[in-house]
């Protein structure tokens, strides 16, 4: 049966601009479709093309800039590509007369794309540039400086479906448990009860109340947002959330932080430092239990619908409920995985390795420049706290034993807390950056 809703026709945030590299090409993946982000240094925006050159199929992902002329360059023989996708060089092409003559044979396939909000933006169809012209990107109304917000954002790809995803982010009462002491309490948990405002082909609305009242939208097939209003002083935080649907059992969050308060904050925490310390520990706490959570449901679904395999609260469960049924009746309970050639086996199986399914350098790191920086960094002050030990020590050995008993102790002292600094950003803060562990039962 063909699903009402088509996926491909629809805009994407792929990635924050400021995590893109502008002097190399960048490989990405959507629906299944893999792709090139690159900046023509003549340029001010970013291009998208298919990631597959037309000559041999080689991935242009894996090609460079060329300094000369400033196109991307296939690494496999050279063909050049301008940043309208039109072939410029063949190296093996004797007459450049043919060149001009086969153009639309040659030439790589170019995505529309857009930079609205910090984000890079796709649209997913080759095949409708105009529509794509005329359809409206899905923004959040407080990611606008005008308005008095500040933000920062976050991008990490994940262990499981993008259907896990929506479900995930769309049911609150998750937080108090499954982030205990990262934005939750699980002994201070309080019930959200959900009402489902509206729902339609395109857009389901919720209202909840916790204390604090709050809206959810769901724009399909990617944009979730939570507001929240608290206080009398017209404060106000959202949760802008992309769930971009990568492969079978393989998803990624965008996400940016909105809030019309504590403005100076944003200049005074380093963006890395709220990824390690907060945003990738709250991913962490949902990965296992989802990853998991989405096979086991692929083994019942063999035999039954997620109605009878999941036991659901009718005051608490509304908008997951609300949620599945969108996706029966207008996409059949299928992502169109199969209209780009993947044809998935019946039941992913589970990572039975934890450092797998938590790898925050391969879902995050590699794609943050705030990370990669900041990781670059501790190295460089490893190094250098070690190097300033060994020659601290050795000056104080060739030292007079007058200066020795004078200066020793003194630079003895500095030595022990290059050292000290050494191995805490060794052994507390790198790992941060490529995996920790995450077990509920040690979360007291």
């Amino acid at each position: 049966m063909q699903s009402e809703f088509n996926f491909f026709q629809h805009w994407y945030p792929l990635s924050p601009i400021e995590d893109l590299d502008p002097q190399q090409p960048t490989a990405i993946a959507l629906l299944g479709m893999q792709l090139v982000i690159w900046k023509p240094p003549s340029s001010d925006t970013y291009r998208i093309f298919a990631d597959r050159c037309p000559h041999r199929l080689a991935p242009l992902s894996e090609g460079r800039i060329d300094e000369k002329t400033g196109n991307l360059m296939c690494s496999y023989h050279g063909w050049q590509f301008d940043e309208d996708g039109s072939c410029q060089h063949i190296p093996q092409l004797e007459d450049p007369k043919q060149l001009a003559k086969n153009q639309r044979r040659y030439c790589a396939q170019i995505f529309p794309s857009r930079e609205v909000q910090d984000l890079l933006w796709v649209w997913a169809d080759l095949d409708s540039p105009d529509l794509a012209e005329s359809t409206p990107l899905p923004l959040s109304p407080y990611v606008d400086a005008s308005k008095g917000f500040v933000w920062s954002s976050f991008v990490r790809d994940l262990e499981y479906d993008w259907q896990t995803l929506v479900e995930n982010i769309v049911d609150p009462n998750h937080v108090a448990f499954a982030h205990h002491g990262v934005q939750g309490n699980r002994d201070k948990s309080r019930t959200a009860e959900i009402e489902v405002v509206s729902s339609t082909p395109n857009r389901i609305e919720a209202r909840t109340q916790t204390g604090m009242n709050s809206t959810i939208a769901i724009d399909f097939p990617n944009h979730i947002e939570y507001t929240i209003f608290f206080g009398t002083e017209g404060k106000q935080v959202g949760l802008v959330t992309y769930c971009i649907p990568v492969a079978p059992g393989k998803s990624r969050l965008v996400a940016q932080f909105p809030r019309n308060f504590a403005k100076t904050l944003n200049r005074v925490i380093p963006r890395w430092w709220e990824h390690v310390q907060t945003r990738n520990l709250v991913l962490d706490g949902d990965m296992i239990l989802l990853h998991q959570q989405e096979r086991f449901l692929q083994e019942r679904q063999q035999q039954e619908s997620w109605k009878s395999a999941y036991t659901l609260l009718p005051r608490t469960d509304k908008l997951v409920v609300e949620f599945r049924k969108w996706f029966d009746r207008y996409c059949n309970g299928q992502l169109p995985w199969r209209e780009v050639g993947i044809v998935s086996p019946p039941i992913l199986p589970i990572a039975e390795n934890r450092r797998t399914i938590l790898d925050r350098d391969r879902q995050h790191t590699q794609h943050c420049s705030s990370c990669r920086n900041a990781l670059k960094q501790v190295q460089r002050w490893q190094r250098v706290g070690g190097v300033y030990f060994i020659i601290t020590i050795s000056v104080t050995a060739l030292m007079p034993d007058a200066a020795r008993s004078r200066w020793g102790w003194i630079l003895m002292g500095t030595a022990l807390l290059g050292l000290g600094i050494a191995a805490g950003l060794k052994y507390w803060l790198e790992p941060k950056f490529f995996f920790v562990d995450y077990v509920h039962a040690r979360k007291k």
